[in-house]
């Protein structure tokens, strides 16, 4: 009998020590361990944003920014919510040419605008030769331009001067909207000049064809006279006008300035002052930076510009023009103050907000 006895003390204590063991390894009643934290995100970006990036454009809506650029052979629209990360946006193919006809061939300089409730976007083509580049529209109910059918509603151009005719956008002003494009004086070709017409609906010109500005400095006259590329920016009481000049084959292609009042008729020419030097050139290696638009950073606080340059010198008007962003500020009389091109693979912070 004592030997069973003691027998099961020794069984008794063999569970105790077992119990306590499970215990202390940390078992079912442990505290689950704290899930890893996620790594912020950085405070920073570096240009270039894309490889390759011609001719870009940027326009936001609802929490969006909406891109496009040059292709040459079809229109693409990428969508972000985070301009900085735009090289990892999503991108859609919205529009191939004809196999021929009269925009089949060089597609170029797409701008995306919401107008009337729809989506409109211009771009510049022809049937292949440069004298039959003309600038058309195409049109989308759909709320989100990435998606539904986009109709082509023709060419927007002035029947009594149909010249050749790219680089299309759209001001609104006083009530009423203008086309502004770029432009040969007539058809034999020439200096390229820049040129608004009043609009009845969003492919429909009226009037006449009036010239605003014309190559006069010889800043604006590299390779040959050039002014291209038309971006509307309005500040305070001010219309602004910020314009490519000089050939963009060349090193020194830039960006000019012309300014009127918020409520002065963009149709007369008198209304509108040139600003005698440019506004942004060639500086840290971005040779040729032009051809811009304009957004706002995701908090609506800062003011940016995007553009394309070249990484090098001469290396001309093609697709290794590669896009970039950096913030511009304000002058105390109110004009834009958009620096010199930032150096590309410095890191800059991130537009406020994203």
């Amino acid at each position: 009998m004592a030997i069973f006895s003691s027998s099961w003390r020794l069984l008794a204590v063999a569970l105790l020590l077992t119990t306590a063991a499970c215990k202390d390894s940390g078992g079912g009643s442990a505290p689950a361990p704290a899930p890893p934290t996620p790594a912020p995100a950085a405070a920073t970006f570096t240009n270039p944003l894309l490889p390759s990036g011609p001719d870009p454009w940027v326009y936001q809506k609802d929490g969006f920014y909406y891109y496009m650029q040059t292709t040459g052979n079809n229109l693409v629209i990428r969508k972000t919510a985070k301009v900085s990360e735009l090289g990892s946006a999503v991108s859609t193919i919205i529009w191939t040419p004809p196999s021929n006809g009269g925009n089949s061939r060089n597609i170029w300089a797409p701008e995306l605008h919401f107008l009337d409730g729809k989506w409109y976007v211009y771009f510049t083509a022809g049937p292949g030769a440069d004298a039959g580049q003309r600038t058309w529209v195409l049109e989308n109910p759909a709320a989100d331009p990435t998606t539904g059918t986009w109709t082509e509603k023709g060419r927007v151009y002035n029947p009594t001067e149909d010249y050749w005719a790219i680089d299309g956008t759209v001001l609104e002003q006083n009530g009423k909207r203008y086309f502004l494009w770029s432009g040969w004086p007539a058809g034999s070709g020439g200096e390229q000049r820049l040129y608004i017409s009043e609009m009845s609906n969003p492919w429909t010109l009226i009037g006449p064809r009036i010239e605003l500005s014309r190559p006069q400095y010889a800043w604006e006259k590299n390779g040959f006279g050039v002014n291209e590329g038309p971006e509307i920016l309005k500040h305070g009481d001010k219309t602004y006008v910020v314009y490519s000049a000089s050939f963009c084959g060349t090193d020194d292609y830039a960006l000019g300035l012309l300014t009127a009042t918020a409520t002065a008729d963009p149709l007369t020419p008198t209304t509108w002052t040139k600003t005698a030097t440019p506004v942004f050139v060639k500086s840290n290696g971005a040779y040729g930076p032009g051809h811009n638009a304009f957004f706002k950073s995701k908090d609506g606080a800062e003011d940016w510009i995007i553009y394309h340059a070249n990484n090098s010198a001469g290396q001309g008007c093609g697709d290794v023009r590669n896009p970039r962003i950096q913030k511009f500020t304000w002058n105390t009389d109110g004009t834009p103050n958009f620096g010199v091109p930032a150096a590309i693979n410095t890191a800059l912070p991130r537009p406020s907000g994203e």
